[in-house]
């Protein structure tokens, strides 16, 4: 997958099939997307590109919000490298880019810059100044510029459209098991072990403190089942995302305890997997009470079919 820069003419792609979306979390509707855009390309012996923008649309226009990321661009690039895309073309997005209207955008981007031969979009696809493009619009163009236009279904978890605001606010529900299955796979943090204050440590459960991208969504408080991949190999733990109310914590903080493991991992990066919700986060009246309530928890997590014995 070759990354380009903005949009451009790309050299040698006389067959360009292209998508265009934010693919944030790359979930199961944007694999489809991608599959049938590769299927395409194959078919008429041309090249896969995938347009996106960076930073999102949404952390520009409405800068008050604080709108957090499935996937931050680093870890979207990442992704979608599994999918054996020609082209990721990452447009800048600033506020003048978002006064371009739907036709300009069509007409001086997609046609006269990158001359494609096909666009695909998913079934709820809007774009330009306001959003105001839709497909009847595009069918209108597609005649008018002469490229191929096919619209997608819908991909659905649970009997409605999965789609990247679902993943979110499940997120923050902390509902995972909606998550992985709208994924297809676990959802991930990825970061680097920071210091803490070692106080799992004096309970027998010691912990590594993660820092993570300031732009990626943290699940909702609570403890979770993971996995933990550091340096190609996989172990298993808990993890505790909260501000630890037992201990008066006032930040939110992401801790994990890793099975069978006593390595310093301080400053090392590592890949956080979260397989099942185990409880919320809680405050309690002693550190006794606290490390009794951790040993349970560890022990629900084993005999979970996520525990990998």
């Amino acid at each position: 997958m070759k990354i380009v820069e903005g949009i451009q003419p790309i050299a040698d792609t006389e067959k360009l099939v292209l998508t265009i979306g934010m693919f944030d979390g790359v979930h199961k509707g944007h694999q489809s997307i991608i599959n049938q855009l590769n299927e395409r390309a194959k078919t008429i012996n041309g090249h896969s590109a995938l347009l996106t923008l960076s930073p999102h649309p949404r952390r520009v226009l409405q800068p008050e919000e604080e709108f957090k990321l499935l996937s931050p661009l680093e870890e979207k690039i990442q992704l979608l490298e599994r999918y054996n895309l020609d082209y990721l073309i990452i447009q800048p997005f600033d506020f003048n880019f978002s006064r371009t209207s739907s036709l300009d955008f069509v007409r001086d981007s997609l046609v006269n810059q990158l001359n494609i031969h096909t666009l695909i979009i998913g079934h709820d696809h809007q774009f330009g100044r306001n959003r105001a493009g839709d497909f009847q619009q595009l069918q209108e163009l597609s005649s008018l510029y002469n490229f191929d236009l096919k619209q997608l279904s819908a991909i659905e978890e649970n009997a409605t459209p999965i789609s990247s605001t679902k993943v979110r606010n499940a997120l923050k529900e902390g509902n995972v098991a909606y998550v992985s299955q709208a994924l297809g796979r676990p959802y991930t943090l990825a970061g680097t072990v920071i210091h803490g204050d070692k106080i799992g440590r004096t309970l027998g459960f010691p912990t590594v403190n993660l820092a993570v991208n300031d732009e990626k969504l943290i699940p909702k408080n609570g403890v979770y089942g993971v996995n933990i991949l550091i340096n190609g190999e996989k172990f298993q733990g808990l993890m505790n995302i909260g501000i630890r109310p037992t201990v008066q914590g006032k930040n939110q903080r992401i801790e994990v305890f890793i099975f069978n493991f006593e390595q310093n991992l301080y400053e090392e990066k590592l890949s956080v997997e979260i397989l099942c919700r185990i409880r919320d986060e809680q405050k309690f009246g002693s550190l006794e009470e606290l490390k009794k309530q951790i040993a349970k928890d560890v022990s629900f997590f084993k005999n979970s079919k996520f525990y990998l014995s």
